[in-house]
């Protein structure tokens, strides 16, 4: 009897304790207001290509949006009437979340700057789309409210292949797609005016100019980093993105490419069984060469370990971190595959086919002999996980610091600086690029020069191989590409392609198929 009675007690209390917590007065709830302001990247994900009225309920609770102008009627190349803002989510540094948005506000657009920040009330206008461009009509002027002027802009870096994979992301957008060239090249009297091809090796956009632009009839450089903002063309029931460059000032010209004589084109860094001496990189010959009379070198750098110093001498770092090959005697002719590694010329590591018949420039057993000049006795010449690794090819056979490289490949690694690959400084130290499919030597936001692997926008680089099994090792690694031996611009970047690789592999199966071609 006293057991039944403590627990009908203590079911009570639970009962009575659970009543009050449950019971929340008004004053225990923070209260809060939806904020006025809606991003444009939430704004425009809600248009489904049918005109939009913008209640309160689209606009989750909103009535606005704020923003920075970045439409500018200065070069009269802009689309009359479009004030265009852009702006971000607040979340991280929001560069992912850039979005721009086009209003239509008639006359009134020339009157805000490049700039200038401002709060625009947009519950009750429409969002449609009009001779192809997407915009928001229906906003008096009296709804717009500048704030202040001269506004830092954050303006993406995007290549070609992602504007045309995604155009409407971008669409209203102020973008850069850098080191990029004119297809055909310009002549010498040729003009910004009209519709022109661009590319920057990984695919080709349109660059608009109104022929009553300030500056239509200014010489077209024929290479360049353009900044604009991406608007869509109208052609029937094709709707194609062009950039638009504002004002001459967004057309940042760039050297021209000196095309590299050796590219680089695929590697192994992970045979199945050992990686000792049966690692190898893959180059192609863009004209032809006798080495014993024009010399070349080839450098690896592998850079595991978390505790490195920098590397204060660059791709002459040397003992673990990177190895040199020389490459001082034979010929190969334009066009032609060869190779630099280990000297069991195997193509998929012991036990697999042997490939002593490809082009074989420099073959040096690299757990055994150091390299040349500099670079310690190996297991592991490739990089198969953990921190950044890659290659580069130089012109002669002298490396050191300051040398520029005529081609450089990066992989792996969490971040770009995995491995300490770069520092700042003072003094500037890492791994010099130079300008390819992958790497440019100025930075295309800031303008500022960036010659070090891991230095502001040259952070790109490949993954690692994919494991394969049966028997366990990487597959090879075959970059593709179309190279123009001409110009020495990328005309499709190259990629990370894994071959799978067999014993019995041949060596047809990393030459072809996909494999690394040249024009001109």
């Amino acid at each position: 009897m006293m057991m039944k009675k403590t627990l009908i007690n203590i079911c009570f209390i639970a009962t009575t304790v659970a009543a009050v917590v449950g019971c929340k007065r008004d004053t225990d709830y923070v209260q809060s207001t939806p904020s006025p302001f809606i991003s444009n990247f939430d704004l425009k994900k809600s248009f489904k290509e049918t005109d939009l009225s913008l209640t309160g309920d689209i606009l989750k609770g909103a009535n606005s949006i704020k923003g920075v102008v970045v439409s500018d009627f200065t070069g009269g190349n802009s689309p009359s009437g479009l004030l265009v803002v852009q702006n971000s989510r607040m979340v991280g540094n929001g560069i992912d979340s850039v979005r721009g948005v086009a209003i239509n506000i008639g006359a009134d657009a020339t009157k805000y700057a490049f700039g200038d920040s401002v709060h625009i009330k947009i519950e009750g206008a429409t969002m449609k789309r009009m001779d192809g461009v997407l915009q928001i009509i229906g906003v008096p002027t009296s709804s717009i409210t500048k704030v202040s002027s001269g506004k830092a802009v954050k303006i993406p870096v995007v290549n070609a292949g992602q504007l045309l994979a995604s155009p409407k992301t971008y669409e209203s957008t102020l973008i850069t797609i850098s080191n990029t060239v004119v297809e055909p090249e310009p002549g010498p009297s040729e003009t910004f005016a009209g519709d022109k091809v661009i590319n920057d090796g990984f695919g080709r956009a349109s660059l608009h100019t109104e022929a009553t632009a300030v500056f239509a009839n200014e010489k077209l450089p024929p290479s360049a980093n353009f900044t604009g903002v991406v608007y869509f063309k109208q052609q029937g029931s094709v709707s194609t993105p062009q950039l638009w460059i504002r004002k001459l000032d967004d057309a940042f010209e760039l050297p021209l490419i000196k095309p590299s004589a050796v590219i680089i084109t695929g590697y192994l860094p992970d045979p199945q069984g050992s990686d000792a001496n049966y690692e190898y990189i893959q180059l192609l010959a863009t004209k032809d060469i006798d080495f014993s009379q024009t010399p070349y070198s080839v450098v690896t750098t592998n850079n595991a370990g978390s505790t490195n110093p920098f590397p204060v001498n660059g791709w002459a770092i040397g003992g673990a971190r990177s190895y040199k090959f020389n490459l001082t005697s034979g010929t190969v002719s334009k066009g032609q595959f060869f190779y630099v590694g280990g000297t069991t010329k195997l193509i998929w590591g012991a036990n697999s086919t042997n490939i002593s018949s490809a082009k074989w420039i420099s073959s040096v057993d690299y757990t055994a002999v150091a390299g040349a000049d500099f670079g310690a006795v190996t297991t592991n010449l490739l990089a198969n996980s953990g921190n950044v690794a890659g290659m580069a090819v130089f012109s002669g056979t002298t490396v050191n610091a300051s040398t520029v490289p005529l081609d450089v490949i990066m992989y792996g690694g969490s971040n770009a600086n995995s491995g300490n690959v770069y520092s700042a400084g003072p003094p500037e130290v890492g791994y010099r690029i130079t300008n390819t499919d992958y790497y440019t030597t100025i930075n295309p936001s800031t303008r500022r020069v960036q010659n070090f692997f891991a230095a502001g926008t040259n952070t790109n680089r490949l993954g690692f191989q994919i494991t394969q099994a049966n028997p366990t090792g990487g597959s090879f690694i075959r970059l593709g590409g179309i190279y123009d031996a001409t110009s020495g611009r990328w005309k499709t970047g190259r990629a990370l392609f894994n071959v799978t690789m067999k014993l019995t592999s041949q060596l047809a199966d990393i030459e072809t198929g996909g494999a690394t071609t040249l024009e001109n």
